[in-house]
């Protein structure tokens, strides 16, 4: 395995997207604003996010509207959609929650057959769902899709309707309850899960990968723990007025931010340990502690769990492994891969699918906190690639392969067009902003 290197330093290339000398930080604002591509590829992303069947499935593969898609992009898709539209889509959601309060993946119509166990309910005779129990990220997902279409919307009477005997307040906070109670490790006061790469829905341990077994390996990861966070903050803006679950919210918060600096920051080496397992571990013969997450990495920053300097050691990484990897983009989900043979399913071979690809649905992801933490010059050197990639191939593809950079997976791939979408309107905003001091 290569070594990450990580001394590399932060160093913005004094060349613009375009190759010329980059303009004086006076002028960064003029030349975003400027760049045709971005609105090219801003359309483009509308486009795609306003399906003619009216169903969001997640791209052209699936059959399946799934909730950690739809919280990715849930904004730009209001965009082109009526808020009506994306209320009934968002709210069907909570027509098969469980008892407990635990949240499915996705649903899809009754008669689409995808190889799932599959959870119907009286109350949406037309589809039916399913979880993927490798997984702790449903529950929060849903939180952030509903925050994000409050804010995009200013519909906050959402939170008050009823939906089968619950309001969506309370619905909600069902679905943090079932995180606290059934997915917590009392040890570290982190949330669990089964052992996959970072954010993806693979165990090694089975062929399919995406249900618990017997074999599967629990563990804690920063991924699950920082979106929890998202939606805790979330959460608590819902209920500012209330007292008493406003501070046990907030309390809760503030301990997962720390176990999660404690259990899963390497100080050290500056990044984020994979796994810390509740016994042992499902791999052998390789380190992976050696190996960057992106996206529970980016997750952790936008959640306020790093610091300034963590911050900047973060980003030196992503470009790091966009060198050494020989990726286009930032977009590499992993780095190094995992060896061949540490996961059943051919879907985690090494540089392919969950295993060290290049995602726009993640790179999205990373220039949006780039944006955010005061990174404009950095996110706009770094976003170009994504958009010369987009108008070259006309489409939004789930993932491209660092080695030869060639497309694959589903073509209309909803999650990289709200990813990439979110993070041109941001950078266009924040322009606009810094034009007008």
């Amino acid at each position: 395995m290569k070594h990450l290197v990580l001394a590399f330093a932060l160093v913005i290339s004094l060349v613009s997207c375009s190759g010329n000398k980059k303009p004086l930080n006076s002028d960064l604002s003029a030349r975003i604003l400027e760049d045709k591509r971005l609105d090219t590829v801003f359309e483009r992303a509308k486009e795609t996010l306003k399906p003619e069947d009216g169903e969001f499935k997640a791209g052209s593969n699936y059959p399946e509207t799934w909730i950690r898609d739809f919280a990715t992009f849930v904004e730009v898709a209001l965009e082109v959609n009526s808020k009506e539209v994306i209320k009934e889509r968002l709210l069907l959601f909570f027509d098969f929650q469980g008892e407990d309060g635990n949240i499915v993946d996705g649903y899809t119509e009754i008669d689409t057959e995808a190889g799932y166990d599959y959870i119907y309910s009286e109350t949406a005779p037309a589809y039916k769902a399913h979880k993927n129990t490798v997984e702790t990220d449903q529950e929060s997902s849903l939180i952030l899709a509903f925050a994000r279409y409050i804010k995009s919307t200013g519909d906050t009477q959402i939170l008050y309707e009823e939906k089968n005997g619950k309001t969506v307040l309370e619905r909600c906070e069902m679905a943090l309850n079932f995180l606290n109670e059934n997915m917590f490790s009392e040890e570290y006061g982190l949330l669990i899960g089964a052992t996959t790469i970072d954010w993806t829905d693979v165990q090694p341990e089975s062929p399919w990968g995406v249900f618990i077994t017997e074999d599967t390996h629990w563990c804690i990861d920063v991924y699950d723990n920082a979106l929890y966070v998202l939606a805790i903050n979330k959460y608590l803006e819902w209920i500012k007025d209330d007292d008493d679950k406003y501070k046990i919210w907030s309390n809760e918060k503030q301990a997962i931010v720390a176990n999660v600096k404690k259990h899963l920051w390497d100080e050290k080496n500056q990044k984020f340990i994979p796994h810390v397992y509740l016994e042992d571990s499902p791999f052998s013969g390789f380190n992976e502690d050696e190996i960057f997450y992106m996206g529970g990495t980016v997750y952790a920053i936008l959640a306020g769990i790093l610091n300034e300097s963590e911050i900047e050691a973060s980003f030196n990484k992503m470009l790091e492994i966009k060198k050494i990897s020989g990726s286009m983009t930032i977009g590499v989900i992993n780095y190094p891969p995992y060896p061949l043979g540490s996961f059943i399913n051919p879907g985690a071979d090494p540089y392919i699918y969950v295993n060290t690809a290049d995602w726009t649905w993640w790179g999205g992801r990373a220039i949006e906190a780039m944006i955010k933490t005061g990174h404009l010059e950095l996110a706009y050197q770094e976003i170009c690639p994504f958009l010369d990639r987009v108008i070259k191939n006309d489409w939004f593809y789930e993932w491209y392969s660092v080695i030869d950079h060639q497309p694959h997976g589903s073509n209309t791939f909803l999650g990289a067009a709200g990813a990439l979408g979110k993070a041109i309107k941001l950078m266009k905003e924040e322009a606009s902003n810094k034009r007008n001091l």
